[in-house]
């Protein structure tokens, strides 16, 4: 079998309780961002690319289950255990309105035209609240069959699907109708569902199981077993070729998105990871985990350690020429009696030596 790459992952501290929800926003003109929920009650916002620490949204008095940013990375939402859900300023920190409820916000997502704010939990009841006008009353829509564990928007905020905690099924909505359409069939209780970056696909886990379906005809596509019970999986959103889940045996999966077969073994966690997440280019993904860390780990172009070698060796040395050629040039350099600088022999170009 051919030796997996040892990827070492950035691990970002600073939550004191177990990560629950990751979220990475679109690239911006100031790059990309991820926000982190956790049960320790304070959101934390990050460089998507670095993972260094930018702030910590604090006002919540419960566990935070989910957290999102809108396209814009400009407005941070976030849905907790005090029975709110809170819209946050993403740059200033600054809490901009908390939208009471009933029981425990269990989920929260913006629409793509980032107008609404979609909220779901143990109520049973999905709500849109609308951005531009933060006091008035939400939309209530057809109740959930079961407590809401996960929402999202799709079809350009035309549909919004839902799963529960205590029943298995992925279900649609119609948001012009307000009523349940279809239902995506599955075993087990559907604890992630996430929508393509491309909008073709969901994806999502029930118990050892990782689907999936096609978002416009909602037939099922693929459907893979998993080596453990996984909580997450998200799809490589720049070529769709690969996927990653996580799951209770602590560790990140990484597997061919056409065969199944796992190409990738990422371990490093504490502790079972609860949520996994592509970033938009697909260059990295990050986990987050019950030891209260989040790690993002590089996707790397090669699987294979051995067919790295070859290329990197021949960059090296590569370098090495070029650095060989410019000494050998500064030696034959000279003062002369004006100050000036003389040079004996011109120097050949770059690409004489075999340089790009």
């Amino acid at each position: 079998m051919d030796k997996k790459k040892v990827i070492a992952p950035l691990v970002c501290h600073g939550h004191s309780r177990p990560v629950v929800d990751l979220f990475y926003s679109p690239v911006t003109p100031d790059g990309f961002f991820l926000v982190s929920a956790s049960k320790d009650s304070t959101p934390m916002l990050r460089n998507g690319e670095t993972g260094d620490w930018i702030g910590t949204f604090q006002g919540h008095k419960g566990a935070v289950w989910s957290c999102c940013l809108d396209k814009h990375a400009l407005r941070a939402a976030s849905a907790s255990a005090d029975f709110s859900a809170k819209l946050w300023d993403a740059l200033s920190g600054d809490e901009l309105h908390s939208f009471e409820h009933k029981h425990i916000v269990r989920a929260c997502a913006f629409s793509e035209d980032t107008q609404l704010l979609l909220t779901g939990g143990m109520e049973k009841m999905l709500r849109i609240f609308d951005l531009n006008r933060l006091d008035a009353p939400p939309r209530e829509i057809e109740k959930s069959p079961g407590c809401v564990r996960t929402i999202a928007w799709l079809h350009s905020d035309q549909t919004i699907l839902g799963s529960c905690t205590d029943m298995g099924g992925v279900r649609l909505w119609d948001v012009r109708t307000g009523t349940i359409v279809r239902t995506l069939e599955t075993e087990s209780s559907v604890t992630s569902a996430e929508v393509s970056q491309d909008g073709r696909y969901i994806t999502t886990c029930d118990g050892t199981s990782v689907k999936f379906w096609d978002a416009n005809h909602f037939g099922l596509v693929k459907q893979y077993d998993m080596p453990c019970i996984v909580e997450s999986a998200s799809l490589e959103p720049k070529y769709g070729n690969k996927f990653i889940a996580g799951g209770e045996d602590m560790w990140v999966h990484v597997f061919d998105f056409h065969t199944g077969e796992e190409v990738g073994c990422n371990k490093g966690h504490h502790g079972p990871v609860h949520c996994v997440r592509f970033s938009p280019g697909g260059e990295s993904y990050a986990s987050g985990s019950e030891d209260g860390t989040v790690r993002i780990w590089q996707t790397g172009r090669l699987n294979n350690t051995e067919e790295e070698a070859p290329i990197t060796n021949a960059r090296l040395q590569n370098i090495k020429d070029v650095a060989d050629h410019v000494t050998q040039q500064i030696e034959k350099v000279h003062i002369g009696e004006q100050g000036g600088t003389e040079v004996n022999d011109k120097p050949a170009s770059l690409k004489e030596t075999g340089a790009d």
